[in-house]
């Protein structure tokens, strides 16, 4: 498979930096795998521009490295012959073409360049201040080290803070593009596959060529020679130290422990110890602190559950890790086995609830209720739990959705216990107007149908 798909809205910021006058520094980072240098590449197709991807050998190898490519970019047989021992020089035979054609220069793994000199980005601070800032010129500083990425280049602390004119941490790819990545699967197919590589493009390439979900990941997780076997933890050691730590705390949080006071105690650990580490996850979009969505100060709420956010890092930690000692003992069958038993109930069920919540906020743009939402989450108290929860936070109406991951048909059994359980929700009780919504992988009954005909109140979604 080789397809761009969506990164409209980024493509677009970059082609406004672009078609400014003057000189543009963006900032594009975020996750591995994400597809930075996808996007950095598919935008600079048209444009006079110059790709360089730092990596890991000193500064010296990067900067000679950097200085051919420059060299060959420019026609500039004299810098390709040279020794040069400083960047200044390189980044001002850039301009030497004084051709009216804006340049584009991505440099990707920006953050490699800082490792190998911490003094690099004030390197570049000076380079872009005295060379570059007055010139017709778009950088791109591409980045995969999340918290390297910041500190280099957009905290306050930074050499680089307040030169950027843009930046974008790019986000895994929704659901609503599966069927472009992966056409004449079914919906049930494209949500198992969705459960799995949670938008990152490079792993829903990996399972593009697969027949079903199972076989996929029997493919390119379970076996030992595959490129996501190790994946958590190759992403965990090129973001923090202490990767054993982290795989306690996310492994202990898998295990279904997600209140903090449970996870410290699970961990044998006081709480005010793993702040810092939660926070570093959430940093990193591993993990999300959630909220019952009618939380009035939600930084301050007592009722915070710590989730993995991640699709991929929530089925490892749940299917693999437990798991290594089978995998590894040459029992991979046991583990898929396993996996074949509890993936849905214990997985693909609860993925199914977020993409339901990411489809309410389509149908809220298409106006199928007479008014506009502006939150929606879950709502849970010590009793009752509910998947869906939408309002309006200036007016009185609200929504009540339910998503179910059945192979059975949706009844009004369950609109009926849903139109219960909202009445334990104490958001402007008594003035308000209630909605429901349900979401059914495999439809509904004809009793329920019927009844949502005559209701104005209620709306059901099978598709």
């Amino acid at each position: 498979m080789n397809k761009f798909i969506n990164r409209e809205q980024e493509k677009t910021f970059l082609q406004n930096e672009y078609n400014r006058a003057g000189s543009s520094l963006i900032i594009l980072y975020g996750r591995r795998r994400v597809g930075k240098t996808a996007l950095a590449c598919e935008f600079m197709k048209d444009k006079k521009s110059l790709y360089f991807l730092a990596t890991e050998e000193n500064e010296i190898q990067n900067r000679n490295a950097f200085k051919d490519m420059v060299a060959d970019f420019s026609n500039n047989e004299l810098l390709k012959n040279a020794r040069v021992n400083n960047w200044e020089i390189i980044f001002k035979s850039l301009l030497e073409d004084n051709t009216n054609t804006k340049k584009v220069i991505i440099i990707d793994e920006f953050q490699n360049l800082g490792k190998a000199n911490p003094a690099f980005p004030s390197i570049f601070q000076k380079i872009w201040d005295t060379i570059l800032k007055n010139s017709n010129i778009m950088v791109i500083l591409c980045g995969s080290l999340i918290s390297m990425m910041e500190s280099q280049t957009l905290s306050y602390s930074s050499p680089l803070y307040g030169r950027r004119t843009g930046q974008i941490k790019l986000k895994p790819l929704p659901f609503k593009h599966y069927q472009e990545f992966l056409p004449g699967k079914s919906r049930q197919e494209l949500i198992e596959y969705y459960a799995i590589t949670g938008g990152v493009p490079k792993y829903i390439e990996l399972f593009y060529d697969s027949p079903d979900i199972y076989t996929a990941i029997e493919k390119n997780v379970l076996s030992k020679s595959s490129f996501l076997y190790d994946e958590p933890n190759f992403l965990l050691q090129r973001e923090v130290g202490e990767v054993g730590s982290y795989f306690s705390l996310i492994k202990t949080i898998a295990a279904g422990n997600w209140k903090l006071a449970k996870i410290a105690t699970n961990l044998e650990l006081k709480q005010t110890s793993l702040t810092q580490y939660l926070q570093t996850l959430i940093n990193l979009d591993i993990l999300e602190r959630e909220v019952p969505i009618t939380a009035d100060n939600p930084e301050k709420s007592k009722r915070g559950l710590y989730k993995i956010k991640d699709n991929f890092m929530r089925f490892w930690f749940q299917f693999i890790f437990p798991n290594l000692s089978y995998i590894e003992s040459g029992n991979e069958k046991l583990a898929m086995k396993k996996i074949r038993q509890n993936l849905v109930d214990n997985h693909i069920s609860y993925v199914y609830e977020d993409i339901c919540r990411e489809e309410m906020w389509q149908y809220n743009a298409e106006v199928k209720w007479d008014f506009h939402f502006d939150k929606i989450g879950r709502w849970w108290n010590k009793n009752t739990e509910i998947d869906i929860v939408a309002f309006d936070s200036t007016g009185n109406d609200i929504i009540f959705g339910e998503c179910k991951y059945w192979q059975n048909r949706v009844g009004i059994d369950v609109l009926t216990n849903l139109a219960k359980k909202a009445k334990a929700v104490e958001w402007k009780a008594g003035n308000r107007k209630n909605h429901f919504a349900i979401f059914s992988l495999n439809g509904f009954t004809d009793d329920l149908l019927q009844l949502a005909k005559t209701r104005k109140d209620i709306l059901l979604f099978h598709n």
